[in-house]
């Protein structure tokens, strides 16, 4: 495998301007002779969570392709299962750039893309053009500008688009780059949101004949009390996965580092123990009601491992694989 290599070339550059050409280059490749310079067998190592069976328990991080125009270069790497997204009603710009800053010393990214996408349409075209048979995640979101006590129609308008191509979709209510995003975890607001998307399912499961199940990621960000209130809420409402957990506010251990200081959410070996944190409170309040997606530092199959033993059914690699490439997917399975 070339990444190693590779990426000392990729990071003398812009930290978007590379992922965008890497996203062209992988849609273009995806499904070409060309795969041949990421592609790799990974051992099966199946596992069946929210009545889905994944081939191995790695998957890809939402964020990585947002308008899902790589499914079929990351399934090549050897994933268990790729989630596309997050996605909006709209497209929309995201926040000001520059917005993506990495930190190597930390083995760390900090962005604030502020769900910058192609809207929901053009993604849907993109799963319809990929043809992909394995684990599909979709991460629906709701746009910038729409009002915190509307934002369940955002959700519900994807969640519409979107259900006959998914294997399980994922409510993204924990980015901290839109703002009042992440108040909808609490309270009546998350109630009221998670009952209305769950009414939908039923709905939708009907109309398709087949249930996709509905995952909800977090922010790593909480206290024990409100993991408690979240699980809570997770169990009342019959929501069949959790994700935990997006990135962090917290600057603790990269506050002394270049680009330390900037605004967004922190991702990569910072987020670890907070995330593993989080991991371990969610599955003493779930009680094995609902299984939970790991994900946040993970960069070995020790860390993956770590998050399993604190209660993750599967696990999603993001900053990890940014710094590790491909290689990391198959060193995670083979060490699970």
């Amino acid at each position: 495998m070339f990444y190693p290599a590779i990426r000392k070339v990729l990071f003398q550059f812009d930290p978007e301007t590379i992922h965008e050409l890497t996203i062209k280059s992988l849609k273009n490749t995806g499904k070409s002779p060309l795969n041949f310079f990421y592609k790799q067998q990974v051992q099966d190592k199946p596992v069946n969570v929210m009545g889905i069976n994944f081939p191995n328990p790695v998957g890809l991080a939402a964020g990585l392709d947002k308008n899902g125009e790589c499914i079929n270069a990351f399934a090549a790497m050897g994933f268990g299962f790729v989630e596309v997204g997050t996605i909006t009603p709209r497209p929309q710009p995201g926040n000001d750039k520059p917005r993506i800053f990495r930190l190597p010393e930390a083995n760390a990214v900090i962005n604030r893309m502020g769900f910058n996408n192609k809207g929901v349409d053009y993604l849907v075209s993109q799963v319809q053009a990929a043809n992909f048979k394995g684990v599909l995640g979709i991460n629906i979101g709701k746009n910038k500008d729409t009002p915190e006590e509307n934002a369940k129609d955002d959700y519900l308008h994807c969640m519409r688009k979107v259900y006959d191509l998914a294997t399980y979709i994922t409510v993204n209510i924990s980015s901290p780059n839109t703002p009042g995003l992440r108040s909808l975890q609490y309270g009546e607001a998350l109630d009221e949101l998670l009952s209305a998307l769950k009414a939908e399912q039923k709905v939708l499961a009907e109309k398709y004949g087949k249930y996709i199940p509905l995952a909800v990621k977090i922010a790593p960000d909480l206290s024990a009390e409100e993991v408690n209130s979240i699980a809570q809420s997770l169990i009342d409402n019959e929501i069949d996965g959790v994700i935990a957990t997006n990135t962090t506010l917290s600057r603790e251990g990269v506050e002394d580092l270049e680009f330390g200081g900037e605004q967004g959410g922190l991702s990569g070996q910072p987020v670890k123990d907070k995330s593993t944190q989080v991991i371990k409170l969610l599955s003493e309040a779930l009680d094995n009601k609902l299984p939970i997606i790991g994900v946040g530092g993970i960069a070995s199959s020790l860390d993956a491992n770590e998050k399993i033993q604190a209660g993750a059914s599967l696990v999603q690699v993001y900053t990890g694989f940014i710094y590790q490439g491909p290689p990391l997917v198959k060193e995670i399975v083979n060490g699970l």
